[in-house]
């Protein structure tokens, strides 16, 4: 189903409802966008000097990706927040 940019953003009180907000292409461009972003730069700082000498072995490449990660899991928690209905 085509989402229109004036529909109302989804809300959520059981965690299947959550679901739908997190995959809600609005939320999920800006929570990829921040994941890139945040991540890319703690790449920078915590791991590019490894990668750039050439030691990246599997578990500097297992922390790089839990870089982009977590700030993708972090922004997902805000949004779920922000949007949460409570039951009545």
């Amino acid at each position: 189903m085509a989402q229109v940019e004036d529909e109302p953003a989804p809300t959520w009180a059981t965690w299947g409802e959550a679901r739908r907000v997190i995959v809600y292409r609005r939320h999920l461009r800006r929570t990829v966008c921040i994941a890139l972003v945040v991540g890319t730069i703690l790449f920078a700082i915590n791991q590019l000097d490894v990668v750039l000498r050439g030691n990246a072995g599997i578990v500097v490449w297992t922390k790089i990706a839990v870089t982009y990660l977590v700030p993708f899991v972090v922004s997902n928690l805000g949004i779920l927040v922000a949007t949460r209905r409570v039951r009545s």
